[in-house]
């Protein structure tokens, strides 16, 4: 039965805890995921150019570019 009792006590605790949570609005939601999409995007570019950039480089260097 002990087991049992600290279940629902970490049950009851955790229902707790989601309770004081402050949950964003949609606005902010929407907004939090156009800018991670965005920065995603700029460096996902970027990544792609600097291993462009030493692709070509190394290709050179070893002359089979």
């Amino acid at each position: 039965m002990l087991a049992v009792e600290k279940i629902k006590a970490y049950w009851n605790e955790t229902v707790t805890e989601l309770g004081k949570v402050t949950w964003p609005s949609k606005d902010e939601v929407v907004g939090s995921t156009i800018v991670t999409i965005f920065v995603s995007l700029i460096l996902g570019l970027f990544v792609f150019g600097v291993d462009l950039l030493l692709a070509r480089g190394v290709s050179t260097l070893l002359g089979i570019g």
